[in-house]
């Protein structure tokens, strides 16, 4: 060995005794020819782990570079990264014949890649099988030029994972077809939110190194984790991956040639031979006579030529009992999953397991309640066992010895997990066990932590959150899975691990257990989840408790979390209570479960009597919309049905599938009218009939690259017309109203229109160019489209937002942007108004109106993603269908009005002790008067004819103000609600009111630039003119020597006035852009100002001159607020973010914001837009897109209240600072009581 390698094992010696364990390394080293046998016996001959591993570095030193090449290797395949890093340095190098001879020229660099990546290493024993693994490779090296993927498929146990691996453990095809590294994801038969783990855990390390935000949130759902790797892949490696085994993700996720490759069920003679003398350390062609016997009743299976293999090393002399062992074919399976023979497997496992002691052989039994690839970290095995770590990852190596266990080195603490076939040999085996084993499980789960459940953190604790309801359920412990599930603390700790999807997934699949002790909690819980998904895959993870507070009184999650809000308050933590929630049922009129599985699609027939449905369980279904009475189903397709459709005169449905087909079915009789052609080669994504009879065509699109659009005649077989303009996969096709065009939506991040009668290309929109951070391999898919009512617009969702396009010009009139952390998965256009429907991945369905932009009402209530909504053709109802298998029915006008809670933002509240009066226009342009902290409504004014711009409510809480965008101004008295006023003066809207403390005198301020004073019951008034811009508020100064009143405006200028004569008294330009809000210290010295211009200035009232200029704001200034001590000064801006400052020196104090943005591309939702301090100056309550709580001590938030809308405009707060009311965008109405310690 060189010196300089020498040297450096001679450095590191004390640092490598204390961390190898040496078995693990040994044995690839031994393969590698580098150790000898005997050389392995001595050194484990060593009592404890420690001189193990003293003793191995003593045998390293007596040897040449290979063994320190060797060595290395070893620690990079084990993952002890750290300590091959001290060795890096010191490599010595190899001639070209040492370097090809040395581990199959599989280098260090090589290693690591695909180690890091998680491909999976060498058996213990490993055989080359060139011609497969050239075949994989030259087909690998074709996808250099054409997209797709490779598949190596075979029967179970042939060596397809292994051939695989191999086939990528070469430099040069890494270098040329994975540049970025060799990703390895184990998907096998899984459940979705195994799936969706799965997929998550690709996510985070095709994101590892990159900067984006988005990547700190793990996607939600399947269906956002595949788009999330779509785009991933395609940007980090634009060449397709390897596909081991017939993974269905990799198909969704890339569009291509699939290259096949056959894996033989079984190795030659020669090759199973070659296993067999490596095991037993010499020549196949000096093996006894029984080898080729052994290998003949093996089959040929690499599995069980390995097992056999294991024991012949141990026992030498035992060839003749092993084939006799073999030939028995004592086991009989009860039933097969495939037409594989097991006999042999059963044998050879029973052999196997045979020469384990017996303590060792209850401790395999126990592994019969591991799941199909599923890897097991050795601590959980420790739990089961009871055993020290160490002693359980010694009986772990026996079993990796013998090949009875197979263990994962990619990551550290290793993982283990059994080969299909052998989990199948022990379920067998320990049939009447299972539930008992599983039991076992659970028991010690419940002793090793009794006092606190795992640590989240603990990535060896992730076994327990994805499968601890498993192995209950498996068990028979209900009352166990009750306890768990019905557990706030459980379902906090889990979201936080794994987010919302796996959680509801519990949900639903131990649903029929869970339901035999309350459904109705159940149901609780799970509708908690779902309403509050979106916020539990953000980063930091919010307060559990303070969310499940908003849940109807009723809930027993309500309960849980009103129990620990409680406890903690007595100890100083703050939470709100949303005291006038809304405990009413949903407000959908229908739900119905149509299919078992998901609903991808539901439509209205043309009379609005019936509904169609389809999903994954290939079946048509229709319905009465009434009753949701089933009028039919059909098992119309081989696969998932993706869309269906009525024709003009509803006697037909059109449906449409991932099985290529498209066929038309009559639904008075419900039989199959016509199959018409298989022209489609890819799966069909959307169908749609002409809107009228006049001429009757079907159009359908698919996921072709180029024949993706076509129209058919229905009497015909064949289609009539192929569109062609996209190149990548249509999603959705519609008809104008007229039939004149057709929409098509692709994933090319186009829209395209084109003319139905000669079925060419009219239009092509890019919706791609309004996303700027698409670039040209990544395009943003255009999900589907729809036509507003006269057809003049065109409207389309592309990610999180919506556009609406002008027909005529192709000029795009406005957007619709949703949460960064949703995407929109189909919309529709109401065919009478201007409300758009539209589905987010969040399970919310939200309605908006594309005229002005605004959303409009939230629809709650579905479980899961929701793939399709639709309005009735009279525009009176709306569906809505879910991967929750429910199809869930609104009336319009209800959601319209009742989930916006009838009211507007521009509120004013009076709080009068522990009472509070609430006046807020509503939605039909009434003003209402609430009272009480549940809201009750005192009186409704009739519907005003100008739309309601500002209230305000007088001090005695005898009298309400109103302004109106004519310029109108109406005091009213409560509770009567009669007019007792009507002001008439100025000539624009109306954009502040505000009653002086005696009532007497009340204030507005105008668009048209003036203010003026009433003194309402006799109509005199005052006109203060000086602004030239809109005054959009002022600030009123009332005591019992002078009233004075601050105006600001648009215009960058404050103005002083003497109330009771109208003088001004100061006219200050305070800032160059417009003048955003104002604030007055409590002790009037001081006044703050805060501009567009992204600085805060403030002002003495003695001089009136600037004595402090606040920078550093990256936004408009939009809030401001003094401390009630006048020591500090808080500024929020529209970026979200909030600073404190000094009043002494006008130094920034502290920051108070998130430490990156949330879903809205913001640090707080939105524009801050309101400040209140606490009375003792410690809290600092704010609004944006939602309220938050901070402590002005360390600027570190304190709570946080997520609305059901967005925008919030102010927020009323009591003196006590108890109380706190707002009004969000949407129109609910939130009165938050401060949840106060001790039982309520």
């Amino acid at each position: 060995m060189e010196e300089r390698a020498r040297s450096c094992l001679l450095r590191s010696k004390a640092t490598l005794e204390q961390d190898i364990k040496a078995s693990y390394l040994m044995d690839h080293m031994v393969s590698d020819g580098v150790l000898t046998n005997e050389e392995e016996s001595r050194v484990l001959s060593k009592p404890t782990r420690r001189e193990q591993a003293a003793a191995l570095l003593e045998v390293l030193l007596r040897k040449d570079n290979r063994a320190y090449i060797s060595f290395y290797n070893a620690l990079i395949r084990e993952s002890y990264g750290d300590l091959a890093n001290l060795l890096h340095s010191d490599l010595p190098l190899l001639s070209p014949e040492g370097e090809r001879s040395f581990a199959d020229g599989v280098s260090p660099s090589v290693q690591g890649i695909l180690s890091e990546g998680g491909v999976p290493q060498r058996p213990v024993v490993f055989v080359s099988r060139p011609a497969l693994l050239n075949l994989i490779r030259e087909k690998l090296y074709r996808l250099q030029n054409t997209p797709g993927w490779v598949t190596v498929f075979g029967m179970a146990g042939s060596g397809k994972s292994v051939m695989a691996a191999e086939a990528v453990r070469d430099r040069a095809l890494i270098k040329e077809c994975f540049p970025g590294g060799v990703h390895w994801l184990s998907v096998g038969q899984c459940e979705r939110a195994d799936l969706l783990v799965r997929m998550q855990s690709l996510c985070f390390r095709l994101e590892q190194g990159q900067s984006s935000e988005a990547s700190q949130r793990p996607p939600c759902s399947v269906e956002e984790a595949k788009e999330r790797l779509r785009f991933l892949v395609l940007r980090r490696f634009p060449r397709s991956p390897l596909k081991s085994g017939l993974s269905c993700v990799c198909a969704s996720l890339f569009v291509g040639t699939s290259f096949e490759v056959p894996v033989e069920s079984g190795l030659d003679e020669e090759k199973a031979l070659e296993i067999l003398a490596l095991y037993v350390n010499g020549k196949p062609h000096k093996l006894p006579e029984q080898a080729r016997s052994i290998v003949s009743e093996c089959k040929g299976s690499p599995l069980v030529v390995s097992l056999i293999g294991a024991l012949l090393r141990e026992f030498p002399d035992r060839w003749s009992y092993y084939l006799r062992q073999l030939q028995k074919k004592q086991f009989k399976r009860i039933r097969k999953s495939s037409s594989y023979d097991y006999e042999a497997l059963d044998q050879a496992m029973d052999a196997s397991l045979q020469v384990l002691e017996p303590e060792h052989q209850d401790l395999y039994r126990d592994l019969s309640i591991m799941q199909k690839d599923v890897k097991v970290p050795a601590k959980v095995l420790s739990v089961l066992w009871d055993l020290e770590l160490e002693e359980v990852e010694d009986v772990l190596q026996e079993f990796v010895n013998k090949s009875l266990l197979f263990r994962d080195c990619n990551q550290r603490p290793y993982h283990y997990y059994l080969h299909d076939l052998q989990l199948d040999f022990l379920i067998e085996q320990n049939r009447d066990q299972i539930a008992e084993l599983h039991k076992k499980l659970v028991r010690q789960y419940q002793k090793f932590y009794n006092e606190r459940p795992p640590s989240p953190g603990d990535i060896d604790c992730s076994y327990w959150y994805r499968f601890l309801p498993y192995h209950m359920a498996k068990a028979g412990l209900s009352k166990e899975l009750y306890s768990l599930m019905f557990s706030l603390d459980w379902v906090k700790e889990k979201a936080q691990f794994m987010g919302s999807a796996h959680l509801i997934n519990d949900y639903v699949e131990y649903g029929e257990i869970l339901d035999k002790e309350n459904s109705e909690v159940r149901l609780q819980f799970q509708e908690f989840l779902s309403l509050n998904g979106h916020h539990l895959e953000q980063r930091p993870f919010p307060d559990i408790v303070q969310l499940a507070l908003s849940q109807p009184a009723c809930s027993e999650v309500y309960r849980q979390a009103l129990m620990q809000a409680q406890k903690r308050a007595s100890r100083g933590r703050l939470y709100l209570d949303w005291v006038n929630k809304n405990n009413q049922d949903s407000l959908s009129l229908l739900v119905m479960h149509p299919h078992q599985g998901s609903v991808y699609y539901a439509g209205f027939s043309k009379d609005g009597s019936k509904i169609a449905s389809c999903g994954a369980n290939k079946a048509l279904r229709v319905f009465k919309t009434t009753s949701g009475e089933k009028l039919l189903e059909l098992q119309a397709h081989d696969e998932d049905i993706l869309c269906c459709s009525f024709s003009p005169d509803d006697r037909y449905i059109a449906t449409c599938s991932s099985d290529r087909k498209v066929k038309l079915w009559s639904v008075e009789r419900g039989a199959l009218i016509r199959e018409f052609g298989e022209e489609h080669e890819e799966q069909i994504n959307h169908c749609q009939f002409t809107n009228t009879g006049r001429r009757v065509l079907l159009a359908t699109c698919s996921n072709d690259k180029f024949t993706n659009t076509k129209l058919w005649n229905p009497n015909k077989p064949t289609s009539q017309n192929t569109m062609f303009g996209h190149m990548e996969p249509v999603n959705h096709c519609c008809f104008s109203p007229n039939d004149a065009y057709l929409a098509t939506s692709s994933s090319d991040g186009t829209v395209k229109l084109f003319e139905v009668s000669s079925a060419n290309e009219w239009k092509s929109i890019d919706v791609n160019s309004y996303f700027p951070e698409s670039d040209d391999e990544i395009k943003a898919i255009v999900k589907c489209s729809t036509w507003s009512a006269d057809g003049s617009r065109i409207i389309c969702a592309a990610r999180n937002a919506v556009f609406v396009f002008d027909v005529k010009t192709s000029d795009m009139l406005l957007e619709m942007k949703t949460s960064r952390l949703s995407t929109v998965q189909y919309c529709h256009a109401c065919p009478n108004s201007s409300l758009l429907a539209v589905a987010l991945s969040h399970y919310t369905v939200e309605l908006w109106n594309f005229e002005t932009s605004k959303k409009k009402a939230e629809c709650n209530g579905h479980l899961s993603w929701v793939h399709c909504v639709q309005f009735s053709p009279d525009g009176s109802l709306l569906l809505s269908s879910s991967d929750d298998q429910t199809i869930r029915l609104w009336e319009t006008n209800r959601v319209h009005t009742s989930s916006a809670a009838a009211l507007k933002r521009d509120s004013d509240v009076l709080f009068f002790q522990s009472d509070v009066t609430i006046v807020a226009p509503d939605s039909r342009n009434r003003l209402q008067v609430r009272t009480g902290l549940a809201g009750a409504v005192v009186f409704e004014s009739e519907e005003l004819p100008s739309r309601i711009r500002c209230t305000c409510i007088s001090r005695n809480a005898l009298f309400v103000a109103l302004g109106t965008e004519s310029g109108t101004v109406q005091v009213l008295e409560v509770p009567s609600g009669k007019t007792s006023q009507t002001l008439t003066g100025h000539t624009r809207t109306v954009h502040h009111c505000q009653f002086t403390d005696d009532g007497e005198t009340l204030v507005t301020s105008s668009e048209d630039t003036t203010v003026r004073v009433w003194k309402w019951r006799t109509g005199e008034y005052l006109v203060l003119e000086g602004h030239k811009e809109p005054v959009r508020k002022f600030h009123l100064l009332n005591n019992s020597t002078s009233s004075h009143l601050f105006s600001w405006s648009f215009d960058g200028t404050v103005k002083v006035w003497d109330l009771n004569r109208g003088q001004m008294l100061q006219d200050l330009e305070c800032h160059k852009g417009a003048v955003l809000s104002c604030d007055v210290s409590s002790d009037r010295h001081l006044f703050a100002t805060t501009s567009a211009d992204r600085t805060a200035k403030v002002w003495s009232n003695a001089s009136w001159e600037m004595t402090l200029l606040l920078k550093g704001h990256k936004d408009c200034v939009r809030s401001c607020r003094f401390s009630w001590d006048n020591k500090r000064l808080a500024t929020g801006d529209d970026n979200g973010e909030i600073r404190l400052w000094s009043m002494l020196d006008g130094a920034l104090l502290k920051i108070c914001s998130r430490d990156t943005k949330d879903s809205m591309d913001s640090f707080h939702g939105g524009w801050v837009t309101d400040l209140q301090f606490s009375p003792d100056n410690r809290v600092l309550v704010s609004t944006g897109g939602y309220i938050k709580w901070w402590s002005v001590e360390t600027g570190e938030a304190l709570q946080t209240f997520y609305t059901m809308g967005a925008n919030l405009k102010k927020i009323h707060v009591s003196a006590d600072f108890t109380t706190f009311v707002t009004v969000d965008s949407i129109g609910i109405l939130y009165v938050l009581k401060k949840v106060e310690g001790g039982s309520l």
